[in-house]
C-alpha cells in the first residue's frame, strides 16, 4: 500500500497553522494490576509509584544492578491498575524481567499494547478538537484524565506546540482519529518522532539498553528520578553520580545533515579519532531538513567540533533543549 501521509514538511506547516493528529509507532504498553501493583512497582523503579495519583503521570526508569537504565517508562493509573508505557521492542522483555520479581505480591502484568491503541495530538487547535470528540484537555505538565475506558495525557510541550496522548480501547481507535480528523490534519509517526525529540524526553530501545545512567540522559531533569524514595535496582549507583559531583556526560538536542542516525550511533571528537564522546539516544527526520536527535555527550565536548560515527565523518551541532541543563561550574567557564 503507498504511503498516504503527507510529507514531515507540510506536516509541519499544518502543526504551526492548527495542529495534527497521529498514530504513534515504537510504542508499548503493560498494565500492572492487583493490590500489590504499586508497592511492587515501587521497589523496582527510580520515580514514586506508592503516591501516584489518578490525574496524574510520571516519568520512571527501570535500573540494572549497576545503575544503568534497560527501559524508560511513561507511567500512569487506570481503572485496572498502573500502566507503564515504553519502546515497543524492549517491552515483551522487560515485561518478562519484572514479571520475575512479582514473587508473592498481588500483582500480575499484561501486555495492554494488544488490546489499545494511542494516537497523539498536537497544536494551538488540539484542545479544541479533543473536546469536539468528547475527550478532556488537560493543561498542566502531565496531568492525566481518565474516562469511560479512555485516557488523555498532557506531555511535554515540542516546536512550542502543546501535545496530548490518548490511550483508548483499540475498536475505539479509528473513530477517535475520525472526530480529531475533524480540526486536525494527519500526520506520520515519523513526525511524532521527531516531536519527542524536540520535547527533549528521551526513549530507551534496545540499542540504548544499559548504557546510561539516568542523569546522563537528564532523567532527573524531567522528573524521571525520586531520590527520596527507597531502594531500587541500581540505586546506590544513581545517588552516587548525583551527590558524588562525579557526572561527566549530559544529554545535548543535536542536528546534522543527511539521513537520521540510528539509536547508539556513536559520535566523535576530531582530534580524538579512537574514542567516541557520545552516543545518539533518539534521532529522526527533520520537517527543516537534516535530522534532530537527543545525544549523550561527555560535558567537555559538548561545545567542540563533533562528527557523526568517526573522528572525520559528518558534522553534529549542539542545540538548545527546552529545559536547562546544569554543569559543573568549570563547564560553565570554559563554555
Amino acid at each position: 500500500m503507498p504511503n498516504q501521509f503527507p510529507s514531515l514538511t507540510s506536516s509541519l506547516a499544518s502543526l504551526r497553522r492548527a495542529g495534527v493528529v497521529v498514530t504513534p509507532a515504537g510504542l508499548g504498553l503493560i498494565r500492572i494490576a492487583g493490590d500489590d501493583a504499586a508497592s511492587f512497582l515501587h521497589t523496582q523503579l527510580t520515580n514514586a509509584v506508592e503516591d501516584l495519583s489518578a490525574d496524574g503521570a510520571r516519568l520512571a526508569g527501570y535500573c540494572s544492578p549497576k545503575g544503568r537504565l534497560q527501559a524508560s517508562f511513561l507511567m500512569w493509573r487506570d481503572a485496572e491498575g498502573i500502566v507503564l508505557q515504553l519502546s515497543a521492542d524492549i517491552q515483551p522483555a522487560i515485561q518478562k524481567r519484572l514479571s520475575m520479581f512479582v514473587l508473592r505480591a498481588k500483582a500480575k502484568l499484561s501486555d495492554l499494547s494488544a488490546t489499545h491503541g494511542i494516537l497523539g495530538v498536537a497544536g494551538d487547535a488540539a484542545a479544541g478538537a479533543l473536546a469536539a470528540a468528547g475527550l478532556p484537555a488537560p493543561q498542566g505538565a502531565l496531568q492525566t484524565t481518565s474516562a469511560e475506558g479512555v485516557t488523555v495525557i498532557r506531555l511535554a510541550d515540542a516546536d512550542g506546540a502543546p501535545r496530548w496522548q490518548v490511550v483508548a480501547p483499540a475498536d475505539r481507535i479509528a473513530s477517535l482519529r475520525q472526530a480529531l480528523s475533524g480540526a486536525l490534519d494527519a500526520a506520520a509517526p515519523a513526525f511524532w518522532d521527531w516531536l519527542d525529540v524536540m520535547s527533549g524526553v528521551p526513549r530507551i530501545a534496545t540499542p540504548t539498553q544499559e548504557q546510561f545512567v539516568p542523569q546522563m540522559i537528564n532523567f532527573e531533569l524531567i522528573g524521571g528520578v525520586n531520590f527520596r524514595k527507597g531502594c531500587y535496582p541500581g540505586q546506590e549507583v544513581v545517588a552516587r553520580s548525583q551527590y558524588r559531583g562525579t557526572l561527566k556526560r549530559r544529554m545535548w538536542r543535536v542536528h546534522g545533515e543527511g539521513e537520521a542516525p540510528a539509536a547508539a550511533a556513536e559520535i566523535f571528537r576530531p582530534e580524538e579519532p579512537g574514542q567516541p564522546c557520545g552516543m545518539i539516544v533518539n534521532a529522526a527526520a527533520s520537517p527543516e531538513g537534516g535530522w534532530d536527535a537527543l545525544a549523550e555527550l561527555k560535558i567537555d565536548a559538548a561545545t567542540g567540533a563533533l562528527r557523526l560515527g568517526a573522528a572525520d565523518g559528518p558534522a553534529v551541532a549542539t542545540r538548545a533543549l527546552p529545559y536547562a541543563v546544569p554543569l559543573p561550574d568549570e563547564a560553565q567557564a570554559a563554555g
